[in-house]
């Protein structure tokens, strides 16, 4: 997109402005995280990745209103998302600090507290920084880099907030910028690869953790050795036999005596399941799991474990998948294993509703973890397994006590075949995790299990339940075996990174359209891949475009929270720029079966009969799908 330059709209009264503090305070809540990648993307990188993450983090939320404010001149109804004015409000503040945070220090003049360290957040001991990218997103990074602050944020506000040149020369205005144009035309220098704006390489809310300077910081211990020491002591007096919380391990001091309570942190009360219940059982979850492990009768392990459930002291490190309480059971819960993993101990307990997994080291119960994924109506395909442990890369699972058979599949080459894991009282042989890689994905390993039903795929995607994996149109969706089903599958494996730590209970990939395309070059695939979740909210909808000959798919739209492309309503419509070998552009587009006509408006305007269209087009030209339904029913295209 080249700028022109345009002028700014006329601003609005101020009444249509106003915005208080609660009002901002829900946009913000709600777009948290794209109002933190904003900030991370403006500010300058010369401050380091660990500053960027928890600079982006404390601008954001310092941008809350003092009490009742005026938003600046800006038409909210159409720049805030979805005509939201708090949202206009918090997203202009942003901006305006993390340009501030980009100036130069000045000696006649205080420095604004946006250009200093922030105060809060804080992170001791660690440098925490986005997941890296491919070699798209960092050479992205590097031009972006080469930017003045206001044509960053240019870049940004086009490609991330996908506004128009006018509004985006409007907001800078209002951020403060003196040549908004120039900054506009600044970024005209760096390719449009908007899409790459959304990749983990800018995500400032998915980390990673390395240690700081662990030299310096031997250093600085040896002044505090005198307290320590002091606190040690009073740490023996309190861990003696008694009443006092030492038998618990890592769990916090007992602050309430309740006898329903207590019930539920007996290990004598726990719930075990006979071996072969499942055989007979109507059900076949995880309530049919027998307890395994070779410390099932290790009653001190097991009281720290649920002990630690009910109330996790200040070290132990607790995750949740997204919409999983991670309150202590509300009565004994059902062993699933207790054992030696590795180099830890773990024990699996499950309540009806959640898998909890406690974790401590073989030799004491520093750095414990706990654990908790949400699980309640699963069947059969997705109480196959659970994530045991993860150690160098490789995770191992507890499997179901029907599963006869483990092997281990690489996703992204069907014709491979399978290598075969060892099972050992229900425990995998280790394989690679793909939740643990980082830039190219070059594989896609994932769990294949076979009981006396058939064959599923289950991949791990950080969490401790691995999403099921099946194939087909909504509704009528199957498993992922036989080449057909494997090859449909090939091209998007990778797109399973974004779904990493989302709470997804399984993956579909659907093929719904093959398309020929323009000058002879062969046909396309259409694949929508549809994540739904334990939760029911957060499900995740990428329609993905296949050309000949090529390795991986790409994503052409996605939406989140959306029927599309599911069981409530199969029907989904996306469309993209490509290029063809004798250098033309062409608008192409696909709809589901069922779809009668598909029209395209803005910067191209055609309609074709039928769920395909592919028309003639400009490099970088914008514009907006609808189709019509065989029923009549308009449906608009993913974004």
């Amino acid at each position: 997109m080249q700028s022109q330059d345009v002028a700014p709209r006329p601003a609005p009264s101020p009444s249509d402005l106003a915005v208080d503090v609660e009002q901002a305070e829900a946009a913000l809540v709600e777009h948290y995280p794209r109002l933190v990648r904003l900030a991370y993307l403006v500010l300058p990188p010369s401050l380091g990745r660990n500053r960027r993450v928890v600079t982006a983090h404390a601008l954001t939320q310092r941008a809350l209103p003092r009490g009742r404010a005026q938003a600046p001149a800006i038409p909210a109804r159409s720049t805030g998302r979805n005509g939201d004015p708090g949202y206009a409000f918090v997203r202009l503040q942003v901006l305006r600090t993390a340009l501030e945070a980009g100036l130069p220090l000045k000696r006649t003049a205080l420095p604004k507290r946006s250009q200093l360290p922030p105060l809060l957040p804080q992170v001791w001991g660690l440098r925490l920084f986005p997941r890296s990218g491919g070699a798209d997103e960092l050479a992205l990074d590097q031009r972006l880099s080469a930017l003045s602050g206001p044509a960053r944020a240019a870049y940004v506000l086009r490609g991330l907030e996908e506004l128009p040149d006018g509004d985006v020369v409007e907001v800078l205005t209002a951020a403060g910028c003196e040549d908004p144009q120039d900054a506009l035309r600044e970024a005209d220098d760096v390719p449009e690869q908007y899409a790459l704006l959304d990749s983990p390489e800018f995500d400032p809310c998915s980390l990673h953790a390395r240690p700081t300077d662990l030299m310096r910081r031997r250093q600085h211990t040896r002044a505090a050795l005198a307290a320590a020491a002091a606190v040690a002591v009073c740490g023996v007096l309190l861990g003696l036999p008694g009443d006092g919380w030492a038998p618990d391990g890592a769990a916090a001091p007992v602050y309430a005596q309740n006898p329903a309570a207590e019930a539920a942190l007996d290990p004598a009360k726990l719930l075990r399941v006979a071996p072969t219940a499942w055989t007979t059982s109507a059900r076949t979850d995880f309530s049919v799991w027998p307890a395994r492990g070779d410390l099932t009768g290790d009653k001190a392990l097991l009281r720290r474990a649920l002990a630690v459930w009910a109330r996790p002291g200040e070290s132990v490190q607790v995750s949740a998948t997204p919409g999983t309480p991670s309150g202590g059971p509300s009565g004994p819960p059902q062993l699933l294993y207790a054992g030696t993993v590795d180099s830890a101990r773990v024990v699996m307990l499950y309540d009806g509703l959640r898998i909890a997994r406690y974790a401590e080291p073989r030799s004491g119960t520093k750095g414990a973890a706990l654990d908790f994924a949400r699980v309640d109506g699963a069947d059969r395909s997705e109480a196959n397994a659970l994530v045991l442990n993860r150690a160098d890369g490789n995770v191992r699972y507890l499997t179901a006590p029907w599963v006869k058979q483990a092997a281990e599949r690489d996703l992204l080459k069907p014709a491979t075949g399978t290598t075969a894991l060892a099972l050992t009282g229900g425990v995998t042989a280790p394989l690679a995790s793909p939740a643990a890689e980082s830039g190219d994905c070059r594989s896609w390993k994932v769990l294949q299990l076979t009981d006396a039903t058939g064959t599923r795929l289950s991949t791990d995607l950080g969490e401790l339940v691995p999403a099921h994996l099946t194939t087909g149109r909504p509704g009528a969706a199957h498993e992922v075996t036989g080449a057909p089903a494997l090859h449909t599958w090939a091209p998007y494996a990778c797109s399973l990174a974004s779904m990493r730590s989302a709470g997804v209970r399984a993956v579909n990939a659907w093929e719904y359209g093959r398309q020929p395309l323009p000058d002879a070059s062969g046909a396309a695939d259409w694949v929508c891949t549809r994540a739904d979740t334990w939760r029911g909210g957060g499900t995740r909808v990428l329609a993905q475009f296949h050309t000949p000959g090529g390795v991986y798919g790409a994503v052409a739209a996605k939406a989140e929270n959306v029927p599309a492309c599911g069981v409530k309503d199969p029907h989904v419509l996306a469309g993209v720029l490509w290029k063809s070998e004798a250098k033309n552009w062409y608008l192409l587009a696909a709809g589901a079966p069922g779809t009668s006509s598909i029209s395209t408006t803005g910067g191209v305007s055609a309609s074709a009969p039928g769920s395909l269209l592919a028309v003639r087009a400009k490099q970088g030209v914008r514009a907006e799908l609808a189709g019509t339904l065989e029923d009549g029913r308009q449906i608009s295209g993913l974004h």
